[in-house]
């Protein structure tokens, strides 16, 4: 197959989708997302505390189904057959359910926080460990903006002509122009709009593509993957090559996300359970009916192959090209692209609260002034005047942060389309092994009260310097038993670091007459 046969929109219809899609999302900003109250950093950046569970959860959800849900997934089941999509699916699904007990501990802990990074040094009183933290998370959300710029410039340059560059420039600007106008709650507007269409593409196209392609027994002929060779859903060898790796990664990739650490803070605290046990329940619709067409792909007897040069996370699109009506790739691709702007939205909105929350500097009386706006308390004019200017100057820094993290994932995106042997699949995997350094004394801080800085400190240090360098060599030569050694390393360095320099150790010492460090 040529490249030249998935072209099935001209440049200008893709400038015009393009277009035509953001010009409705920034609509719906302005109708419904543009209050006085937005202007506010609890506003901007929490949306008043006092999201509803059925948006929380749609936005849990949308959130959640960005690039390796909408491609990965496909590519798994294509790869690894049914073992592959369980132990893609299922460990996404727990990775969002654990914010059932992490949600309303941490409101519990902080009510008037904005970070997981603020937490954790308002928990343990050490900056050195604050600024540590927030590397990963602002990584985090850098790569989350990569990979969806780049996981959507992709999919439109293939399908339109339109260059990579100008694709993730449309997508770019469009979230920036209504993520400008009310922040969180932008996202969350948006979310749920992105998500209902996305449902209604996964509703029309995969069922069509099924009936295309032959009806369910194509589907289970293609369910052993490319191969045929994975029909066992708990297949050992992928229980353990993929599903152990997958499990750490999406985990602690969910855990370390500033992203739902934001709406654990935003949605209402009596609503945080329901919205998190449904918006689980409605994310995994996504990525198990889209496996659908991973197993179409798979099934040799339907001869659908990559064009040269296309990425294979490309093939769910590759089968819907050959297996639908041209007309039908322009709903597949708002379907897709639904997806993408949801979590691309929510990761230039995260960056900005961190940005506002643990970058910029505060006076005591300041951060005094913003927790009585906060509790609804009554100010003096002094007082009043101080944090008028102080939601002023934090809307103002939260829009620069919000153009600073979206160049610079512009940047990475543009990197990774370029550097030969580097995709889409290698940059999830960096983002979720950089997460998985800091998972275990995050969950600590919440339960464990002999938590101790240097144990933190050093635990994701270590973590850090000697373990991404060796998950990375262990993924480029390609050895399982590596990378699975490097991923269980990670998390039981800084969870040994944590135990070995605890405060009961501490105190041992001290008592002891030993000096500590």
């Amino acid at each position: 197959m040529s490249t030249q046969t998935l072209l099935t929109l001209t440049p200008a219809q893709g400038y015009g989708l393009l277009f035509l899609y953001g010009l409705f999302m920034v609509a719906i900003t302005w109708l419904f997302a543009r209050w006085k109250a937005y202007r506010s950093i609890r506003g901007f950046l929490v949306a008043e505390r006092n999201v509803p569970w059925w948006l929380g959860a749609a936005s849990i959800a949308a959130s959640w189904v960005w690039a390796p849900a909408l491609f990965v997934s496909v590519q798994i089941a294509y790869q690894k057959g049914l073992p592959g999509i369980f132990w893609f699916t299922f460990p996404n699904i727990v990775a969002l359910l654990i914010y059932v007990f992490l949600a309303p501990r941490i409101r519990e802990k902080l009510p008037h926080g904005f970070t997981l990074p603020q937490w954790i040094l308002y928990r343990l009183k050490s900056k050195r460990v604050h600024r540590v933290y927030l590397f990963p998370y602002f990584f985090y959300q850098l790569m989350a903006v990569s990979v969806q710029l780049f996981a959507g410039g992709s999919l439109v340059s293939l399908l339109t002509g339109i260059p990579l560059f100008s694709a993730m420039s449309f997508m770019a600007v469009t979230v920036l122009v209504y993520a400008f106008i009310s922040g969180l709650e932008s996202s969350f507007v948006t979310d749920l709009v992105q998500f209902l269409l996305l449902i209604i593409g996964v509703v029309l196209v995969v069922p069509w593509a099924i009936t295309s392609g032959g009806g369910w027994a194509a589907v289970v002929q293609g369910s052993g993957g490319v191969t045929g060779e994975f029909k066992d859903i708990f297949d050992p060898g992928v229980a353990f090559s993929f599903g152990i790796v997958t499990a750490i990664g999406l985990i602690s990739g969910a855990i370390s996300d500033q992203q739902y650490w934001q709406r654990a803070f935003s949605i209402k605290k009596s609503n945080l359970v329901p919205s998190f046990i449904f918006g689980a329940i409605i994310f995994g619709i996504v990525p198990l009916a889209l496996s659908a067409l991973g197993f179409l792909a798979a099934n040799s007897g339907l001869g659908i192959s990559l064009p040269p040069g296309a990425d294979v996370s490309m093939i769910g699109v590759v089968t819907v090209s050959r297996l639908l009506p041209a007309w039908v790739m322009a709903i597949f691709v708002v379907m897709l692209l639904s997806a993408l702007y949801s979590t691309l939205d929510s990761g230039v909105v995260a960056a900005s609260s961190l940005y506002v929350t643990d970058v910029m500097r505060y006076t005591d009386q300041e951060r005094q002034i913003l927790e009585k706006l906060d509790e609804g308390g009554q100010l003096e004019q002094a007082e009043a005047e101080i944090g008028k200017a102080l939601d002023v100057r934090g809307v103002r820094n939260a829009r620069w942060a919000m153009l600073g993290i979206t160049l610079c994932g512009f940047i990475v995106a543009l990197a990774a389309k370029y550097i030969p042997h580097f995709g889409l699949e290698q940059l999830w995997w960096i983002f979720n092994t950089v997460a998985a350094c800091v998972v275990v004394p995050t969950v600590l801080s919440l339960y464990w009260k002999g938590l101790d800085e240097r144990g933190v400190f050093w635990g994701v240090l270590v973590a850090f310097v000697v373990g991404m360098p060796l998950f990375i060599y262990s993924n480029m030569m390609n050895r399982p038993a590596w990378i699975v050694g490097v991923s269980l390393g990670i998390v039981g360095v800084s969870l040994a670091s944590c135990l070995a320099l605890s405060k009961s150790k501490r105190k041992g010492l001290e008592l002891s007459g030993a000096t500590v460090a």
